[in-house]
């Protein structure tokens, strides 16, 4: 019996454990996902600093002119302490002497012989950055199952943190099978067909932060698609694709079922893709899609990335989707849960005129999808729906719908 498009996510989330962890230099983290909490250590800044190129100055000198004997350079370790009448030349990034009430820019002084004349409007504190104003020791900065961006790693810099736990990236092994199957760099008669579902299923996996190896295309035969498996078994996540209907030379769930393969679902309510199949032997998780490239690549897009996401160890790792309105009414046949592609412009969504299952074109002109409610057969202009990118990560810590109806 199929199982709902959100039990089978479910399952694959509740399955699925996050890869083992590492320690890498955080050069080298870019991209991975955190496996232990990060707090800070030192106050940023770690020291009250000028946040101006100016004078240090007291609040009773307001409009009156100073002496200047003095310069703090960022970097220099002062003992400098003000006195009224006085004031110290600083800049910015350096330590803030003591006795400082406020700092005035340069700009907002005038040269005098030995010093300079300051302003009237002198403001407590003004200009001067705090330490810890940033960041406190003892605060959280970063949480574990938080993806590390540039800007993650400009906080475990600052921190003085040269190495960080992190989660493996995840490995997945991908092949296909079909006679009629020959690789792009192959020769193909006028009965066959090129291989395009592992190159764009590598390609994709590489773009959602995985390790790949692609073990080839099998034959239809058992003893073939067994031999792939073989080869793929040392992967965290095999993905297959073909084979899986109910034809006679579809053999990957036997061949599978040869190595204690532990199937969760084998069929899901959705169009196109409805014999997609999830399991696990022991603790390697098994995804086998569809042959049909369109179909095939649309299901990769919701359960595969659920896989990779939650073996990465990121907390959000559920699909978001972005808000958009539609562009004209468009129907559809109702009854099963249907995903559509299209183009979303940043404001509406227009579905693809042509696409079927079979079909690789729609995909290249397509940067997004919605998943049709099986109740709904026509779609308003203007509506609002939510569509699911097949260019941007969107992901969240809770699960949404991902449904428009």
């Amino acid at each position: 019996m199929a199982v709902t498009i959100e039990n089978a996510l479910n399952l694959i989330y509740k399955t699925i454990k996050p890869t083992k962890t590492k320690l890498l230099p955080i050069e080298s983290a870019l991209g991975l996902v955190l496996a232990q909490d990060v707090m800070a250590s030192y106050n940023l800044p770690p020291y009250d600093n000028s946040a101006m190129d100016g004078y240090a100055v007291k609040l009773a000198d307001a409009s009156k002119t100073i002496k200047v004997e003095h310069t703090i350079f960022a970097g220099d370790n002062s003992d400098k302490v003000l006195e009224n009448g006085f004031g110290i030349k600083i800049m910015t990034g350096a330590k803030i002497p003591k006795g400082t009430e406020c700092i005035v820019p340069m700009e907002d002084t005038q040269q005098a012989k030995d010093g300079a004349t300051l302003p009237s409007n002198l403001k407590l504190n003004k200009h001067v950055r705090f330490a810890g104003e940033d960041i406190k020791i003892g605060e959280k900065l970063l949480s574990c199952g938080d993806r590390l961006d540039a800007h993650q790693i400009t906080i475990l810099a600052s921190q003085g943190i040269s190495h960080i736990k992190v989660y493996k990236k995840p490995k997945m092994a991908l092949f296909s099978s079909g006679n009629e199957l020959k690789m792009h760099f192959e020769d193909v008669k006028d009965y066959q067909l090129y291989n395009t579902n592992s190159p764009t299923f590598m390609a994709r996996a590489l773009e959602l932060g995985c390790e790949v190896d692609f073990i080839g295309t099998a034959k239809d035969t058992l003893e073939e698609i067994q031999e792939h498996i073989k080869s793929a078994l040392d992967a965290d996540f095999i993905l297959t694709s073909g084979g899986i209907s109910v034809g006679e030379a579809d053999f990957t769930r036997e061949a599978f079922a040869g190595f204690g393969y532990d199937v969760l679902f084998d069929k899901v309510e959705i169009k196109p893709g409805k014999p997609t199949t999830f399991g696990t032997i022991k603790d390697k998780y098994i995804l086998n899609l569809p042959g049909n490239p369109l179909a095939a690549s649309l299901n990769f897009e919701l359960f595969g990335q659920a896989i990779i996401s939650a073996l990465s160890g990121e907390s959000a790792k559920y699909t978001n989707t972005i808000k958009a309105k539609l562009k004209d009414d468009y129907k559809i046949k109702a009854g099963r849960r249907t995903l559509v592609p299209g183009i979303f412009d940043g404001e509406f969504f227009t579905p693809c005129k042509n696409f079927a299952p079979g079909m690789i074109k729609p995909l290249s002109v397509s940067n997004s999808f919605i998943m049709v409610d099986e109740n709904s057969s026509t779609l308003k202009a203007n509506q609002t729906l939510n569509i699911i990118s097949t260019k941007f990560n969107f992901k969240t810590k809770e699960s949404v719908s991902l449904t428009t109806s």
